[in-house]
């Protein structure tokens, strides 16, 4: 069962200045009360909405991440936010760590746009794991960010910002994954090439379970689970979870798909999976039970995984749109997905653009 809602954002927020609209990058999606919280790929900001009377969002305002975190880069490069959770009282969010190869410009030369295909670079804000204060505003109803705020539940405690240790071309989480061998051989291989990409990020009281779009390894996904905890300093180390890794990792058959997002409900974990290379390609959402009860590797067989339905991509006239990458749980019973790159059927006027609403559980 499928619905529409409409995301309207703000005209003189919703265009950035390298001129691309918000709606058309959208990477990730969270649902806290009123409020939708998304990111566009190519900034250094989240975006939040407010639920209006007829059902849909709207009331943009935009936060500059610059203001919270210390970006390596600050708003030189993109963060391309792929994942965001709440827990205690902090909005978690999570760049994708990957790796990026040029893409030809079909104005230029043969051999320009050959040599551009060979070049491969990073943004140095994309290694990025952060959490920051985000506390109801009673008088408004919506949620808002700070840098620092007192604990509603802990009055001699106070609420801080804080981020992985990391710099422009690492952090400690890439830094553990070099070793690992089953990821090891694709931390230097770009995203869209099956290489090292998070994408999704679901929280469970302090453990974060990170979706990885790649690499996926003979038709298994991979989810990593982590517990940040912060050090004198101010800032997030990992804490051990195995006897040699401050990482789990957990595999999953989804018969070739990576991982796009990722959600807690209850006890088990929703998947948005699709194609993990820059293809048209079947999307679908996974229900992966009893997810959160075991604190042990997981390994999840094909028919382990309950599939839910197929998310709406790209074909035919609209090949390469409508790329499903943002998962929001709006009750125990609906979803709400969201669009990179959606067809024009999409969008709302010059600023709108519709979101799909599924039904999750009957």
């Amino acid at each position: 069962m499928k619905d529409k809602v409409i995301l309207h954002f703000d005209p003189a927020l919703g265009r950035g200045a390298e001129g691309k609209h918000v709606r058309n990058g959208l990477s990730t999606a969270f649902h806290s009360g009123d409020n939708l919280w998304l990111s566009c790929d190519e900034r250094t900001s989240i975006e939040r909405l407010t639920l209006q009377p007829d059902g849909a969002f709207a009331a943009h305002k935009s936060f500059d991440l610059n203001q919270f975190l210390d970006l390596p880069d600050q708003d030189n490069s993109e963060i391309d936010i792929e994942g965001m959770g709440m827990a205690d009282h902090y909005l978690w969010l999570i760049g994708s760590h990957s790796l990026k190869r040029c893409k030809p410009k079909r104005h230029d030369t043969i051999a320009k746009q050959i040599k551009r295909l060979a070049k491969v670079k990073n943004d140095p804000n994309r290694y990025l794991l952060a959490r920051i204060p985000i506390l109801k505003d009673e008088a408004t109803g919506d949620y808002t960010l700070h840098k620092e705020a007192p604990d509603p539940d802990k009055p001699d405690h106070t609420l801080r910002a804080a981020q992985l240790r990391g710099n422009t071309n690492s952090s400690m989480l890439t830094e553990v994954l070099e070793k690992d061998p089953h990821i090891a051989p694709f931390m230097n291989i770009p995203g869209k090439d099956n290489g090292f990409d998070i994408e999704g990020l679901a929280i469970h009281g302090k453990r974060i379970f990170i979706g990885l779009r790649g690499p996926v390894v003979r038709g298994w996904a991979m989810v990593l689970e982590v517990e940040p905890e912060e050090d004198e300093e101010g800032m997030l180390h990992l804490k051990q979870l195995t006897a040699d890794r401050p990482y789990r990792k957990h595999f999953l058959n989804l018969r070739g798909k990576g991982i796009r997002e990722l959600r807690v409900l209850g006890d088990d974990i929703y998947l948005l999976a699709g194609p993990t290379m820059d293809l048209d390609g079947v999307i679908a959402i996974y229900r992966w039970p009893k997810a959160v009860n075991k604190q042990e590797e997981q390994l999840v067989h094909n028919n382990e995984l309950e599939r839910l339905c197929e998310v709406p991509h790209g074909s035919g006239e609209n090949t390469g749109k409508d790329k499903a990458e943002g998962l929001a749980v709006l009750d125990d019973k609906r979803v709400l997905v969201v669009f990179d790159s959606p067809a024009v059927a999409r969008l709302v006027g010059e600023d709108g653009v519709e979101a799909d609403v599924l039904q999750v559980v009957k």
